[in-house]
């Protein structure tokens, strides 16, 4: 099961998080959260790894949505989106396939919901230049 589908632009890291930060407000969505991989793997293990942010975003109807239909399904929540720096200006946007995910709880009005989830989520990543 392919649980995630990415791009990879030229451009420069922060501003590639700025631009998909912006591109998923447009359809909807808040970043809740947003994890800095490389700092924390610093801090925790004293290791050096590539700039990767993990950005945890949220379009709230949706998620209302979800939750009424499975109060469980916050353990799958929020829509993780990720950008990696791949080098030589390579940076990677890589978002989770929201119906992919979702089919494994069975609960016909999620994969509805889903469909529609990653209908918006594949626009931000089709926009990413």
């Amino acid at each position: 099961m392919n649980y995630y589908q990415s791009k990879t632009v030229k451009g420069d890291f922060d501003q590639v998080i700025e631009q998909v930060t912006n591109l998923l407000k447009d359809e909807g969505f808040g970043v809740l959260t947003e994890i800095d991989v490389k700092q924390t793997l610093k801090k925790k293990l004293d290791v050096d790894f590539k700039p990767y942010k993990i950005l945890g975003a949220c379009n709230p109807q949706f998620a209302y949505e979800a939750f009424k239909a499975e109060d469980k399904i916050g353990s799958l929540l929020p829509c993780n989106v990720i950008v990696i720096d791949q080098g030589d200006e390579k940076i990677e946007v890589a978002i989770m396939d929201a119906a992919a995910m979702m089919k494994m709880v069975g609960n016909a009005k999620l994969e509805e919901i889903s469909a529609e989830v990653s209908i918006k989520l594949e626009k931000v990543l089709s926009k990413i230049n």
